[in-house]
């Protein structure tokens, strides 16, 4: 085992990520305390306040390698150039992964920054690289509808699609419908798209 000291910031901050992980996946983002991840690196509490400004900034470190990780699950889908069927893959893997990864989605969405604080512009632009996913499966679209409409496009089915997975998520999606969330996900994208589609 590795000595206290031969870990290198960047190693303590890989650490401290990996511990904060696990914590939230084992227990929910309301669990998660900075001498909790202190402890389960095996270091003192005063090495987090090192690595991070607060717990909050921890979390937002966290966050990012899970928009990370849904990037790269998003990027290994092959577009056909069919924007129905091309934002359908997208929105079936984007419901996969928030299943898959429950507590880690539920934390994008749970942690909110103190009154006056903003989120960092490199965790926007992941946002960002996310989004210009979905652009890109709507770029089709472009000979009828502008530039500014495809970005919008693309944050109103993101934004859609949210609604529907922490309603399923939350098992309340069951009150309004008994179609689960990839039926209302497929409508959604089929009747939108066709909506866009009309300026053909």
């Amino acid at each position: 085992m590795a000595r206290r000291y031969d870990h290198s910031r960047e190693e303590l901050l890989q650490m401290a990520i990996q511990a904060a992980r696990s914590l939230i996946i084992e227990e929910g983002t309301k669990a998660l305390t900075v001498r909790k991840v202190a402890t389960k690196m095996g270091y003192a509490v005063g090495t987090i306040y090192n690595l991070f400004n607060n717990v909050d900034d921890l979390i937002i470190h966290l966050n990012a390698t899970t928009l990370d990780a849904l990037h790269n699950n998003l990027t290994t889908i092959v577009f056909s150039g069919n924007v129905e069927s091309d934002i359908k893959k997208l929105s079936h893997s984007y419901i996969d992964f928030t299943f898959q990864n429950l507590n880690l989605w539920n934390a994008l969405f749970e942690h909110s920054l103190p009154k006056g604080e903003t989120l960092p512009d490199w965790y926007n632009k992941k946002i960002d690289l996310l989004l210009n996913i979905v652009e890109a499966a709507l770029a089709p679209l472009k000979t009828t509808i502008s530039e500014e409409e495809i970005k919008k496009a693309a944050r109103v089915l993101w934004s859609s699609l949210h609604g529907i997975c922490s309603l399923a998520t939350a098992d309340k999606l069951k009150i309004m419908t008994k179609d689960p969330a990839i039926e209302l996900s497929n409508s959604l994208v089929t009747n939108y798209i066709a909506g866009l589609q009309q300026f053909k």
